[in-house]
């Protein structure tokens, strides 16, 4: 595909999924995601979002109009469907997103590259908050995933909500870890320290990161 518009994105896979269930307008469609947990991996805050995603899948041919209607007193109206390409587009992101590690920038990582910049037990207090906040939602998570399977809606549909979790704990024994090693001293760091790492830096040469593959498309 030629046009950027038709580029892959988290919320552009998800209204495609949607359209690929059946016709339906935007604002059903942002109740359903909002209805079956799904806002809790694609941001849909703003229901404009969906709205500039439909239109530049329609741009692209991914999508187009089902049918138009207008209430008595009511603004019309536009219900959207999938076309064959778009079928074919979701289908190939989706095998590419699940085979392919993506190269994703979170706040984390980046805030502990320059960790230094903050007293160790500044740094203690901020990890502690942190971890108190993910063990909250990680408590909650459970609940809610347990009423919901008591219910009897299968594990297959809550796959998402699991490796979130699995990914909650895996975050929870690593804080332990390093907030264990703060308070006992055994991760320290002081100005003068940081100054002689930093004259030496040119030493340290990080490895080179593995290289990407690809998914075979059908």
């Amino acid at each position: 595909m030629a046009d950027r518009s038709g580029q892959r994105s988290i919320l552009a896979m998800v209204v495609l999924a949607h359209l690929e269930e059946a016709p339906m307008h935007v604002y059903r469609m942002h109740e359903l995601i909002r209805q079956r947990g799904k806002a809790n991996v694609v941001n849909v805050a703003q229901r404009n979002s969906v709205y500039q995603t439909i239109a530049r899948l329609v741009r692209a041919g991914l999508v187009e109009v089902h049918d138009t209607t207008r209430d008595e007193g009511r603004p019309e109206r536009v219900a959207y469907r999938v076309t064959p390409e778009g079928s074919r587009a979701l289908h190939a992101w989706l095998g590419e997103m699940l085979s392919v590690p993506a190269r994703e920038f979170p706040e984390l990582p980046a805030a502990l590259a320059f960790l230094a910049l903050l007293p160790p037990r500044e740094v203690t207090q901020h990890l502690a908050t942190r971890r108190a906040t993910i063990a909250a939602h990680l408590a909650h998570a459970e609940r809610a995933m347990a009423e919901t399977l008591a219910l009897g809606l299968p594990r297959l549909f809550l796959l998402e909500d699991e490796y979130r979790q699995a990914m909650m704990r895996a975050e929870l024994a690593w804080l332990d870890g390093v907030l264990a090693d703060l308070r006992r001293g055994a991760l320290t760091w002081s100005k003068a320290w940081i100054k002689k790492v930093a004259a030496e830096a040119e030493k340290f040469v990080p490895p080179a990161e593995p290289k990407r593959t690809r998914s075979k498309r059908a």
